[in-house]
């Protein structure tokens, strides 16, 4: 696992990967096909999904979860690029970047 070393110096950091993005998924009542379609476009855009989980660690229940947070790592050097109302070809479905990770120096 890649971890920061030191903490003695409070500075922007990366122990993740090269470029990690956090984005989260927000559409009512998401069903795993839907989630599904939604990961593989991501996919297809060139992103590795690194994680797909809940804020709170509580199981994905299809047709039930309203919020699910991603993982990516991929060659976009700006971070991931939010699309509303049918993301990735989901409708109703809007993803925000919620976090953006660069490769910077170890603290």
């Amino acid at each position: 696992m890649a971890a920061i070393t030191s903490t003695a110096k409070t500075d922007l950091s990366n122990g993740l990967g090269s470029h990690t993005c956090i984005v989260k998924i927000a559409k009512t009542d998401i069903t795993e096909a839907e989630l599904k379609t939604i990961l593989d476009d991501m996919q297809v855009d060139g992103q590795t999904v690194a994680a797909v989980g809940t804020a709170d660690g509580s199981a994905f229940e299809s047709g039930t979860t309203d919020v699910v947070f991603v993982a990516i790592q991929g060659v976009d050097h700006d971070g991931y690029a939010a699309e509303g109302s049918n993301a990735h070809g989901v409708t109703g479905a809007v993803t925000t970047l919620e976090a953006f990770f660069k490769d910077a120096h170890a603290i």
